[in-house]
């Protein structure tokens, strides 16, 4: 009796130093704790990420077919590129919590942070920030020989594509026809086409001219010049002293001779490309995409992947960086 007596309390006791090891273990919390810092989210929740471009036939979209490609293989989330109505429309979408990184224009997601232009009724957007920037974007008035238009003044009563309304091409278009005296609404006959409808409305004779802002070259404007010759009209300096002077994020840009079959070099100005992500991501997530993308720029076949560095990864951006991006171009640029 007493034997049978002993071995119950020592069996009690063994199972009272289990109760009490499992309790120390839980005070204490993770070990690993959340790598997303205090964003909600930890690192083993990302399973799937998108990254909305832009229209098919823009730069947007095979770079970002590239991207999903390297984040997918450096990090193991399964990362899709997706087409979509570009800048603008990228910032709310990714507010909206459609999907997690995007291209955008420097100078929309400046406004998008602001509240400003396009995002004035619906208010600033705060829960997006930059992965970094990429390669200047070109804003290109395109046009044929046959139309005849060589300036801004012979796109007077012209019908033109100026893009979506709220699209970054869209402002661009405002903005350059503000400067050289013109209005969308009374000066010509403003269409909202995409790049690829611009390429066959030029094409067949339905517009007369297009604006499409994109990394050179673009594939719309090279099919165009597969079957017609292209023109692009030129910035003049002056007008691209004027611009920058109002609108600072604009840069004087060149597209060279030889692009589209032009015979000599022509004058323009650019914004530029950049990603960005919500904030929510977890630093070491944003850490490890911004690696994949940057140290893998070499494999673009793009041109503009020649124009991708971690070096330039902070050039032109105004809104704040994800931590986990600065994190990379810290290490990376030696601070």
């Amino acid at each position: 009796m007493m034997k049978k007596r002993f071995r119950f309390l020592a069996i009690l006791s063994i199972l009272a130093l289990f109760a009490l090891a499992a309790c120390g273990s839980d005070s204490g919390g993770s070990a690993d704790g959340d790598s997303g810092g205090d964003s909600g989210k930890k690192e083993s929740d990302i399973k799937f990420l998108s990254i909305l471009t832009g229209g098919t036939q823009g730069t947007y979209y095979p770079l970002g077919g590239s991207f999903a490609e390297f984040i997918t293989d450096e990090t193991g989330i399964k990362t899709t590129a997706e087409s979509s109505q570009a800048s603008a429309a990228n910032m709310t979408a990714l507010a909206d919590g459609t999907a997690e990184i995007a291209f955008v224009q420097t100078d929309i997601a400046y406004y998008a942070n602001k509240g400003e232009l396009m995002f004035e009724k619906d208010g600033a957007i705060d829960s997006v920030s930059a992965i970094g920037s990429l390669y200047p974007e070109t804003i290109q008035l395109v046009t044929t020989e046959k139309s005849g238009i060589k300036t801004f003044d012979d796109l007077k009563g012209k019908k033109v594509s100026v893009g979506a309304p709220g699209s970054g091409t869209y402002a661009n278009a405002e903005q350059l026809l503000e400067i050289h005296g013109l209005s969308i609404k009374d000066d010509i006959k403003a269409q909202n086409l995409d790049f690829g409808e611009s390429q066959e409305s030029l094409q067949s004779g339905q517009i007369d001219a297009a604006f499409i802002t994109s990394g050179t070259p673009t594939g719309a404007v090279e099919a165009l010049n597969a079957v017609a010759k292209v023109n692009i009209v030129p910035v003049e300096d002056d007008k691209a002293d004027e611009l920058i002077e109002k609108y600072p994020y604009y840069a004087k840009d060149t597209i060279e001779a030889g692009t589209y079959g032009l015979e000599e070099d022509v004058p323009t100005v650019s914004v530029g490309a950049m990603l960005v992500i919500q904030n929510d991501i977890p630093d070491d997530v944003v850490y490890d995409i911004t690696k994949a993308i940057y140290e893998n720029a070499d494999k673009i076949t793009h041109a503009k992947g020649a124009l991708i560095s971690a070096e330039k990864g902070l050039d032109g951006i105004g809104i704040p960086v994800h931590a986990g991006a600065q994190r990379y171009f810290d290490e990376v640029n030696g601070k």
